[in-house]
């Protein structure tokens, strides 16, 4: 996954959440925030995890605000950093649609973590742990809510990350690639402000699909002039499915109810959303992609909406309630499906089924997502969150005969197999190969 908060989950020591909705305290005995620990802030001269940070696909998103003082915030606010800005006018009242975008986007998140949360922990009968963290120099942090060995669910994290910090030159530069909003940027460093939601879950019953979402927003500012200055912004994110056997009635009602909330903003953003989530999550050394897909995007700014042929009026508007609307349809595209499978009667091979196909969702997230490949890479990384996605179990078979990499003489094999069968006969392996051509060859299911 590339998500923001397996990025930037990092520096920080985790403070026990006690309020949350169907959120349960962490008991000390249980040592969980032990489990969610991190090595300490690194030494000015060490590497800047931002670098790191800035290149995680899937993960950041830049925005700039004109930040107002109408919330109650200090005269001279041009000698204050973005963060004691943002906490002056947290201070100062509650959050409008008059609020930086920053402010916006922390708050939605948060409260749709909530949501999630609860229904999930409805659906499971099992509360959600929950690890809220603030990095040590106070410049952000998250909540992680994590649900392990569950009635349904195996393992299941939604996690919300707010960070603050710098960019450097490298960093800049290696970002320009993605981010077309930053190639007119002449500065040696700039401020950056990075929110996110991110969510995987992974149930018991094969015949039930792992999901995964996540939406972020981030924002650059000038250090000199975190008020008046250049600011630059975009969002980013997308959910994805992935069964280990079909259910076509599934697959379809997952993407339509994807491409209902596309729709109602523009029709341009499904087909282009659909076939950025198939290219992004393929597995180039498999062949295959790692599911069956859904909605990604990423760099989503006000020259997006030029390229697309929208106008860019109030862009950072339409694209935040498009963002705020897609997010939204995680439960409405999800819970049905869940509700179905969840108590389906599956095979102990049905299962070996699932945990091999478990292995190649691994395979993807720890060789070929940017996210986590960035994240871990990054001093003091907060490695607990970054793996957050991982599943509890997994397998892998050596040349497996239905997913594994097969010698040209096996192909020839059961090609021939093939042709001598009878029409109607029994194939043992149908629906584990109906998946594999699915993978290999990504079908329009809205």
């Amino acid at each position: 996954m590339a998500s923001l908060s397996r990025s930037i989950w990092r520096q920080a020591r985790p403070v026990c959440s006690r309020n949350a909705t169907a959120i349960r305290p962490v008991r000390p005995q249980l040592n969980a925030c032990r489990h969610y620990s991190v090595p300490p802030v690194a030494k000015r001269g060490a590497p800047s995890w931002q670098s790191y940070l800035a290149l995680s696909a899937g993960a950041l998103l830049i925005g700039g605000l004109t930040y107002s003082t109408a919330h109650g915030a200090p005269t001279k606010l041009d000698s204050l950093s973005l963060v004691q800005l943002d906490q002056a006018t947290k201070q100062a009242g509650p959050i409008t649609d008059a609020s930086p975008m920053r402010l916006r986007m922390e708050k939605m998140i948060k409260e749709k973590q909530k949501e999630i949360v609860a229904e999930l922990s409805r659906i499971d009968g099992k509360p959600f742990v929950a690890d809220e963290w603030t990095r040590d120099d106070g410049t952000g942090g998250g909540i992680s809510c994590v649900l392990q060995d569950g009635q349904v669910f195996e393992k299941a994290g939604c996690n919300v990350s707010v960070v603050y910090g710098k960019l450097s030159r490298p960093a800049i530069e290696k970002m320009r690639a993605d981010h077309k909003s930053l190639l007119a940027a002449d500065a040696e460093e700039l401020n950056f402000f990075a929110a996110g939601l991110s969510m995987v879950i992974h149930p018991h019953n094969p015949m039930a699909p792992t999901t995964h979402l996540n939406y972020r927003y981030f924002e650059t500012s000038d250090p000199k002039d975190p008020l008046n200055g250049k600011s630059r912004w975009w969002f980013g994110g997308g959910a994805d499915l992935t069964p280990a056997y079909i259910f076509e009635e599934d697959c379809k009602h997952f993407h339509q109810t994807l491409k209902d909330v596309c729709d109602k903003h523009d029709p341009v953003y499904y087909p282009r959303f659909k076939k950025w989530c198939d290219d992004y999550f393929w597995l180039p050394h498999r062949k295959e992609g790692r599911g069956i897909g859904g909605i990604f995007f990423d760099d989503l700014d006000e020259g997006f909406l030029k390229q697309i042929g929208s106008s860019p009026t109030n862009a950072q508007e339409k694209l935040f309630s498009f963002a705020t609307d897609a997010l939204a349809s995680f439960l409405p595209s999800y819970v049905p499906i869940i509700e179905r499978r969840k108590n389906m009667p599956y095979t102990p091979n049905q299962k070996e089924w699932q945990q091999i196909r478990r292995g190649r969702y691994v395979e993807f997230n720890l060789i070929h997502d940017r996210g986590t490949q960035f994240g871990l890479r990054a001093p003091n990384a907060r490695t607990e969150s970054i793996l957050m996605s991982l599943p509890r179990t997994a397998q892998w078979r050596y040349m497996d005969p239905i997913s594994g990499t097969r010698t040209e003489q096996q192909k020839l094999d059961e090609a021939k197999q093939n042709e001598n069968k009878e029409d109607g006969s029994f194939d043992e392996y149908a629906e584990e190969k109906k998946l594999m051509d699915i993978l290999r060859r990504p079908r329009e299911w809205a």
